[in-house]
């Protein structure tokens, strides 16, 4: 049994950001330029401050020394063996040399100077304290304002990446708004507007996102254009091919060309619809429907138009608010696509505010599951389920609705579309579900005495 390797601890969300890195390395930068000044600072004053009492503690030993060889006493902060003088400095001097240190000397750091005086050793002590304090003081110092320039760097820099991120922020969310359909979406930078003004990488960006939105929204109304032309042109020559179609004689041929014809105007009225939906300018005319009963209106509808059989299941019904028109052209697509490309039995299912139009056949097929209906691409040849303009309808439908159109796939095979409608609650039910609020609203009424 080979042992599983230990999983790395996932860091928040939060830390992957580029103001988290920005701050981060700020931070970083800021504490190894402070420590490195830091060192800089300390090494050099304590150099001179330890310079500067050596000299003082060398020349006293001088004078001292003068002292001594004319026989005059010794002055108190000076002495021949001296108790507490370091026994390495003491050794140095036994040995014919000058030296000086910093020690400890009754509790004070002191710094000692000594050298030979006819085998013996002469020592001088000078008062380190005030040196030792200023040396500790400037320490100080060095933390506190390296502390303090930290600070204030990582808010100024916060502040900059802050404002950078907030634009690239608003860049991302100006593309989600374009690639969720919103053409009219833009960044609007100022600093796009005028050439003399300088341009940074993030308005580049911003100018560059803003104009590949202006050039695919030309060339998308320009289809659009193009679709609802073509179908408004079609419209009269399909009139007068219907009139024409009628006046045939009765026999096969007639038959065969009044499918056609059908087929033409159905197809004609599909593009007028799709353009429709497109250009967003259809109203949706809202109400209040029982779910089951429209259901079941679909199917019965479905059922005669094409001769097939639908099965309808009502789980529970439930009231919805929608556009019931809009609502019977969803689901007369889904299962008119579902009879035409897949195998029976074809379920209609109510359950609540979610319909479900399942078949048995193959499927949809990957390309639609991953990325939607795709206009007049079929691959009911190739074994899956197929669809022409239908599905692209009922998606666009479903969206002018506010309902959700999910295409799935059954676990035991088969294609599953699902629509779920925003469930219309009535407002006495919201009464009983929360009857706190009116009982808060008796006890605050106040009743005049009699």
């Amino acid at each position: 049994m080979r042992s599983r390797p230990p999983t790395r601890p996932r860091l928040p969300s939060w830390t992957a950001t580029l103001t988290w890195k920005a701050a981060v390395f700020i931070t970083v930068m800021c504490c190894a330029l402070a420590a490195l000044l830091g060192v800089l600072v300390h090494v050099s004053v304590t150099r001179q401050t330890v310079d500067s009492a050596r000299e003082k503690a060398l020349s006293r030993l001088d004078n001292v020394a003068g002292l001594y060889e004319a026989g005059q006493p010794l002055p108190r902060f000076s002495g021949l063996d001296t108790r507490g003088l370091p026994e390495s400095l003491r050794a140095l001097a036994l040995n014919g040399r000058r030296g000086t240190m910093v020690a400890g000397f009754q509790g004070r750091p002191t710094m000692w100077a000594a050298g030979p005086a006819d085998g013996r050793v002469l020592a001088v002590r000078v008062d380190y304290t005030l040196s030792q304090a200023t040396i500790t003081n400037l320490d100080r110092s060095i933390l506190g304002s390296s502390a303090l320039a930290i600070g204030a760097t990582l808010l100024v820099g916060a502040f900059a990446v802050t404002r950078v991120t907030r634009r690239l922020h608003l860049t991302a969310q100006v593309a989600r708004r374009i690639s969720a359909g919103d053409l009219d979406a833009r960044v609007n930078d100022p600093r796009t507007k005028g050439p003399s003004r300088p341009q940074d990488e993030v308005a580049t960006v911003s100018g560059a996102l803003d104009t590949m939105a202006s050039t695919l929204q030309g060339k998308l109304l320009s289809e659009q254009r193009f679709t609802a032309d073509v179908a408004h042109e079609l419209r009269t020559p399909l009139t007068g091919l219907t009139a024409a179609a009628e006046l045939l004689p009765e026999g096969r041929p007639a038959e065969m060309v009044r499918e056609r014809v059908r087929t033409m105007r159905t197809l004609t009225e599909d593009l007028l619809e799709i353009s429709r939906l497109d250009a967003r300018t259809e109203t949706v005319d809202l109400a209040v429907h029982a779910l089951a009963p429209l259901a079941e209106g679909v199917v019965r509808a479905s059922n005669t138009a094409m001769d097939v059989t639908t099965d309808l299941r009502v789980v529970r019904d439930a009231s919805v608010e929608t556009d019931r028109r809009r609502l019977e052209r969803v689901l007369g697509n889904l299962v008119a696509n579902a009879h035409k490309h897949g195998r029976p039995p074809v379920v209609l299912t109510v359950d609540g505010p979610t319909v479900t139009v399942r078949d048995h056949g193959a499927g949809y097929p990957s390309y639609l599951l991953e990325h939607g209906p795709q206009r007049f691409r079929t691959e009911s040849g190739s074994g899956g389920k197929g669809h022409g303009l239908g599905l692209t309808i009922a998606v666009g439908q479903s969206a002018a609705i506010g309902a959700e159109l999910v295409f799935g796939a059954a676990p035991d095979g088969g294609a599953i579309a699902r629509v779920t409608l925003p469930e219309y609650v009535p407002p006495t039910r919201l009464e009983a579900d929360h009857p706190e609020t009116d009982h808060a609203e008796a006890d605050h009424t106040m009743v005049p005495p009699d």
